[in-house]
Parts: structure tokens; sequence; C-alpha cells
């Protein structure tokens, strides 16, 4: 029998919070499911936690908070197995979101955690992953897609080559950023028309990448912008150095995207296809390219109803991609989806 894509809340009505917003996912070794995500009265409040919950065969778990410092919003985790099967979280905490700093906590188990402690000593505006996945190198280096938002939008990867013990910031992924007193008043050039020269950003820049690596040492990025356009930078150096960003046909709402390579090479993204700064976040959909992220297809719709349906985690192994993401701000859904099935 061919298993059939599976739509589930991870939770319903009875959550111990308001509002709920960037999940993150990762599947266990024995087929567990764990999800975590920031919750509480609203984004940025100082009651916002990182909660999480776990499906095993019985069902989910109710939500327990599983970190929380008093009057300090947290936000943005990111779940990742390390080695030896050790279960990684990062995540941010601040008030502001250009001055926050990334916290991180373990688990051999995903029940029982260690305290938290910084990423990177002395950290002031976010090193490690900012929302999306770490990746791992096929020479074993782990990437962490991380990006920065002050008075312009810059992004750039950190490099871990000893699992995660120490961090080493790349490059900036190069952008041109034109000068905030003229921001508004003119309109820029569609992304479209600037593939043969270098962009200038008329927003604020890009943030948020997500990775994959397509050859040994050949790493990509794509991110959100303020353009209206996803962009696009690549790496020959694992991750050290970065072209400059250029635009690719998929449209963006400047909203979070996720995109995960599978065995096989093809590329699967998660993205809302809506081409206008700051645009509706719906619908929510799945697109794959199978030439290394040049074109695309939609090959799955998420949702395409009224509401708000964003910042999407997904991920794969040989049989199914997982895929979470906001729902209205109130819950968090999880598709199960067979590759056999796209």
């Amino acid at each position: 029998m061919i298993a059939e894509p599976v739509r589930e809340f991870i939770f319903l009505n009875d959550r111990p919070f308001r509002s709920c917003h960037a999940s993150t996912v990762l599947k266990l070794s024995n087929g567990d499911i764990l999800v975590a995500w920031f919750g509480g009265s609203k984004e940025g409040a100082e009651d916002v936690a990182i909660w999480y919950t776990r499906r095993t065969e019985d069902g989910w778990d109710y939500p327990k908070k599983l970190s929380h410092e008093a009057g300090l919003p947290h936000w943005n985790p990111v779940l990742f197995m390390g080695e030896n099967g050790q279960i990684i979280l990062y995540y941010k905490v601040g008030h502001r979101i250009s001055q926050w700093y990334t916290c991180f906590m373990t688990s051999e188990d995903g029940y029982f955690w260690s305290s938290p402690r910084p990423l990177v000593e002395g950290d002031w505006g976010g090193r490690g992953p900012v929302r999306n996945k770490v990746i791992k190198l096929k020479d074993g280096t782990w990437l962490a897609p991380a990006s920065i938002e002050g008075k312009s939008w810059d992004a750039f990867v950190d490099i871990s080559r000893d699992q995660g013990k120490t961090w080493i910031k790349s490059a900036m992924v190069p952008i041109v950023h034109q000068e905030p007193e003229r921001r508004g008043k003119e309109a820029g050039p569609d992304p479209a028309s600037s593939l043969d020269s270098q962009y200038v950003f008329h927003g604020k820049g890009v943030i948020q990448p997500t990775l994959w690596e397509s050859d040994p040492g050949a790493v990509h990025m794509l991110l959100r912008s303020t353009e209206g356009r996803i962009f696009r930078s690549d790496s020959a150096d694992s991750g050290k150095t970065w072209c400059p960003a250029y635009p690719t046909v998929l449209p963006n709402n400047n909203s979070g995207i996720d995109v995960v390579k599978l065995l096989d090479g093809r590329l699967i993204l998660a993205y809302n296809p809506v081409g206008r700064n700051h645009g509706a976040r719906t619908p929510l959909i799945l697109s794959m390219s199978r030439d290394n992220g040049i074109t695309w297809k939609q090959v799955w719709t998420l949702e395409e109803e009224e509401g708000e349906y964003s910042y999407p985690a997904i991920i794969a192994d040989e049989d199914e991609i997982l895929v979470t993401y906001t729902w209205k701000r109130e819950r968090i859904v999880l598709w199960k989806i067979p590759i056999s099935s796209l």
C-alpha cells in the first residue's frame, strides 16, 4: 500500500500560550518527531518562551516550556542532530532583533536537556542559525545559516569544523544597499531584469538563508528579501566566501523560506509564492527543482485559504518529507509527505 500525505495540528486550542510562531522539526532515529517553536502572548513580548513537543506512536505530547528567562523574549528555535545522536536546540534571546544573541541546549534523548549556554561569547546581533536548519557538508563541516538585522539586512554563515564547539563567521554575502535616505522614494527595478549585474537593494536587504551542498565544497543559499523575489548566493569554498546575491525567478513576500535536498539531488522548497514586500502569507506551497535550483515547478499546496501560513521548516529522509509551519499564529501544522508522491 502506498502511504498517503498526512496533515495534522501538533496541538489544539487548549494550548498554554496565546500566540506561536517559527517552528523547527527534527526526526529521531526511532521515528519520533520533535517540534519546537516560540510562544507567548505575542511575538516579542517578555513572556515569549521556547516550547516543544514530541510525537510518538501514541500521538503528540502536550506542549512543554523548554527555555525562558524572565523578562526576555525568545525567538526562532532551530533543532539539529549533532554527533552520536546528540540533539541540539539553538535559539535567540533579546528585546530587539538587532541586539539578540544565540543560546543553545543539548539532549541525548529529547526528554532531558542541558542548561542554556551562549553559542559565542560576547555575541551581540546573532551568531549561528538565525531561523533555518544547520547542514553538514560532505567533509563533516557544519554550516549555520545566519543573518543580521540592523539599519540594513545582511547574511552570512557560521562555520564549525569541530562539531559545534567553536564557530567562525564567514564573509558576508555581498550586496549593494541603496542609500537609506533614498529608500522608498523610487520604485526599484524588476529583479528579473538584473540577472547580469549586481542588484541594488531598494529595501533593507536579505536575511534568513537556507542552505544546501550540491558537490563537495559547492554550497548554495536561498534568501528571504525585501525585493519581491527570493535571492541566491553561491560558494565554491565550503561557505567561507560568497558571490554577490542575485535574484531568482521565485517570488517572495519578505517571509520565511526553507529548502531541503533529497538523496537523489532534487531540491524541495517551502515558501509563499507572493511577489510583494510584506505581501500576504498565503498560499504556502512546495516547489521542486531538478537542476540545482535554476528552474522550479510547484508540486504541492500546503495551504491556500485566507490567513497567515508562514515560516515553514522542511526536512527529509529517504522515504518522506516533514514540513511544519505557523497556522494563523494559533497553531503549528505538520505535514508528512511520502517522497514517492511527488
